[in-house]
């Protein structure tokens, strides 16, 4: 067995987390991937997995072989694909992340439009409200909305979005619309942490920031809880404009304080840097930001 196979199969045991599996996977007899993995592990002098009786896991220099076996058949794959002038017919698997609601709402329909339009192209998604690493999840591009770091990463601006205080119509007939931030003292609250985990709202005038702490009667850890709350008049809230968009267009809620509000956080589309980027890398990219873009420009 030659190295590239063999560091398919040590790839395949590591994302399965097992020799039955990813012998499933590959074809392949359990005997023959075994025998694969311990002439990987003899030739490099060092141990790759742990192996109990119930799963496989790497080890610390396995960990780092395996990052790098990734690297490398990914390399050979996209220049085999550019050889082949695959960028100009997408194929391949990709994957993609991005926030749990902003993926519901907005990416996932994208995608299915893409692979619709590319038949050679297969996708999976990671939806969660966390930063993702690209390189260590095996991920091709994300969606990031803030400001982001210098990185090794290259980035695509395709909006905005902003921090939004509001209410039920319902809910500002009976208790009255604030006129500044300090009014929200007066106000019942619903506090959603993925905005602000520090229960802080943030808030501008002029060149000056403004922090309030509110007394939230109400402390939810999902944008749909806190829009459900707010729907059903339990107070004011603070989102992002996307995730209430069809809200605020069906007049459902209002936003308030829309002078004070902070400076807009950007939204990237994100993909790692290197010389060669993957035809369907490149043709995602092409076709979400033109959507994104357009879908941005209302919210």
């Amino acid at each position: 067995m030659d190295r590239l196979q063999a560091m398919t199969v040590f790839v395949a045991v590591a994302e399965e987390e097992g020799f039955a599996p990813a012998a499933r996977r590959l074809a392949m007899s359990p005997p023959a991937v075994t025998r694969a993995i311990a002439a990987i592990e003899q030739r490099i002098g060092t141990r790759l997995l742990h192996r109990t009786t119930r799963n496989v896991r790497l080890t610390e220099a396995g960990a780092r072989y395996f990052e790098d076996c990734r690297r490398i058949l990914a390399e050979i794959e996209e220049a085999e694909e550019t050889a082949a002038g695959a960028h100009r017919e997408p194929r391949g698997q990709l994957s993609i992340t991005a926030s749990v609601l902003f993926g519901r709402m907005y990416v996932a329909p994208i995608l299915l439009d893409f692979i619709d339009c590319y038949p050679q192209v297969s996708a999976r998604t990671l939806f969660v409200d966390r930063v993702v690493n690209l390189m260590e999840e095996g991920l091709d591009v994300a969606v990031r909305i803030a400001h982001l770091p210098d990185s090794g990463m290259t980035a695509l601006r395709v909006g905005s979005v902003r921090r939004v205080i509001c209410a039920s119509p319902d809910y500002l007939a009976e208790h009255g619309i604030p006129q500044e931030p300090g009014d929200l003292a007066r106000h019942r609250t619903i506090a959603f942490q993925g905005v602000s985990p520090s229960l802080e709202w943030s808030f501008q005038n002029d060149a000056a920031e403004i922090r309030v702490r509110p007394s939230p009667r109400l402390v939810v850890n999902t944008a749909e809880m806190a829009i459900t709350a707010a729907l059903q008049g339990h107070g004011l809230t603070q989102v992002l404009s996307y995730m209430v968009a069809p809200e605020l267009a069906a007049g459902r809620l209002k936003i308030v304080l829309a002078e004070f509000e902070a400076a807009p956080i950007p939204i990237h589309l994100v993909h790692q840097e290197g010389r060669r980027v993957s035809g369907r890398v490149r043709a995602f990219m092409d076709f979400a930001a033109g959507r994104l873009r357009a879908d941005m420009s209302i919210n």
